[in-house]
C-alpha cells in the first residue's frame, strides 16, 4: 500500500480533530501506524461509501461473469417472454 499521509498514533492522539479536518477537506486516507507499522486507516465517509458501491458493483459483475462461464444464462427473447406471460396471469 502507498499512502501520501503517514501519522503515528500519538498524532492521532493528540491531534485528531485536525487528522479528521484534513481527511474531509482533502478526501485523502491517513494511514496511522504503530510502533513504525500501518494498522488503521482514516478516511472520510463519503470516499469509504464509495469504495464500498465500488466493491459492490465489482461483486456483481464477478458473479455474472460466473453465471455466464456456467452457462446461466436466458436469451433476451426468452426473458421478454417470461415477463409477458406473467403480465398475462396478473
Amino acid at each position: 500500500m502507498n499512502f501520501s499521509n503517514i501519522q503515528p498514533i500519538s498524532y492521532l492522539k493528540t491531534n485528531t480533530s485536525d487528522v479528521v479536518k484534513q481527511v474531509l477537506e482533502t478526501q485523502d486516507p491517513v494511514a496511522i501506524t504503530v510502533n513504525g507499522r500501518v494498522q488503521a486507516v482514516v478516511q472520510d465517509p463519503v470516499t469509504f461509501q464509495k469504495t464500498q458501491d465500488q466493491i459492490a458493483m465489482l461483486r456483481i459483475l464477478a458473479l455474472g461473469r460466473k453465471q455466464i462461464e456456467e452457462g446461466k444464462v436466458m436469451d433476451h427473447d426468452d426473458v421478454v417472454a417470461l415477463f409477458e406471460a406473467e403480465d398475462k396471469e396478473s
